[in-house]
């Protein structure tokens, strides 16, 4: 969508807030859009939880219900402390369409996130933005290739 590209730097700088304070996680930035209006954005927290996606979807409750998220690493599938994944939160709470940036390759994500939100029947674009969020994840993918 024409918005798309404006919509994911916002998510983008709203990561950058939170860079290099996220450990072990990686800093992720989520931005709620429902008819061109923002709803919340939120990044990663300090030490990782909770993520991006969580709070923002909690920041609107019922209110994400037909919204697109922009998020600018892929939702996590599965979580390391057990709980719920991004990706399910996604689903539950009503989101119709989910713009990412770059994809997850931890054991985590890499791709589980994206095939559940599609199996759900949510709209998925991937790679928005991907050279403009890389830098957020070099590290964190150096990491995931060593593990």
């Amino acid at each position: 969508m024409s918005d798309d590209p404006a919509l994911m730097r916002r998510a983008i700088g709203v990561a950058r807030a939170n860079f290099g304070r996220t450990e072990p996680n990686p800093v992720v930035g989520c931005v709620l859009v429902r008819d061109g209006a923002v709803l919340a954005e939120a990044a990663t927290a300090e030490g990782g939880r909770p993520h991006a996606e969580e709070q923002a979807l909690d920041a609107v409750g019922e209110g994400a219900r037909g919204a697109t998220a922009y998020v600018t690493l892929e939702p996590c599938g599965a979580r390391s402390a057990g709980g719920v994944a991004c990706a399910d939160r996604l689903i539950a709470a009503g989101v119709a369409r989910v713009v990412i940036a770059c994809e997850d390759p931890s054991p985590f994500a890499s791709g589980q996130g994206t095939e559940r939100l599609r199996a759900a029947g949510l709209e998925v674009a991937t790679g928005v933005l991907a050279e403009e969020a890389a830098p957020l994840y070099a590290a964190w993918i150096e990491r995931m290739r060593r593990a």
